[in-house]
């Protein structure tokens, strides 16, 4: 049996799984948001709801990375909602409070997320990765008093393959599987 995996493992590992849904064509990057272990929104970064997806050309800035312009250049043309602003919008256009609640992100936020997060009354940042242009982010959101930690995977916290679980057979219950439509 597989022990079970921690908070964080849990958490951290549902936004590497919304990550997936990005479609930005430089960088897959997501979050989502946690209130008393309960997951209450997410976001990937990727274009504003009713427009062209990114890799259909609706990000210039991100095309022109494809043709070799560097990181951390032309960021003003960039079209792309970050993940950590698209987690907190969703929360927002649903009505979701987001005080008192923790953040896990796939990379540590940049400033205009960062402002985000401290507006939104978010407590608590876990990201995985460094995002090259986060230093000033970092200070205004530790001046803020928000608790700011990178999340250090374990060797125990490898994910394990995939493995079917049997479900108890219980005679009130349906044992065919539910199609989601």
């Amino acid at each position: 049996m597989q022990p079970r995996p921690s908070w964080d493992e849990y958490f951290m590992s549902i936004a590497h799984e919304v990550a997936r849904r990005s479609n930005c064509l430089s960088r897959h990057v997501a979050a989502v948001v946690v209130r008393e272990k309960r997951l209450i929104s997410t976001g990937y970064n990727g274009t504003p709801r009713n427009t062209r997806n990114c890799f259909e050309g609706g990000c210039k800035r991100c095309a022109a990375r494809m043709s070799g312009i560097p990181s951390g250049s032309n960021l003003e043309e960039c079209a792309c909602s970050h993940g950590e602003e698209n987690a907190i919008v969703q929360a927002a256009y649903h009505g979701i409070s987001l005080k008192d609640s923790t953040i896990y992100s796939t990379y540590s936020p940049c400033l205009m997320c960062a402002k985000m997060i401290i507006n939104a009354g978010i407590k608590e940042v876990v990201y995985a990765a460094e995002y090259p242009l986060a230093d000033r982010a970092r200070e205004l959101m530790l001046e803020a008093g928000i608790w700011l930690r990178q999340y250090e995977r374990k060797q125990s916290d490898q994910p394990a393959a995939f493995m079917p679980i049997t479900p108890p057979q219980y005679s009130s219950v349906p044992t065919t599987p539910y199609t989601l439509t």
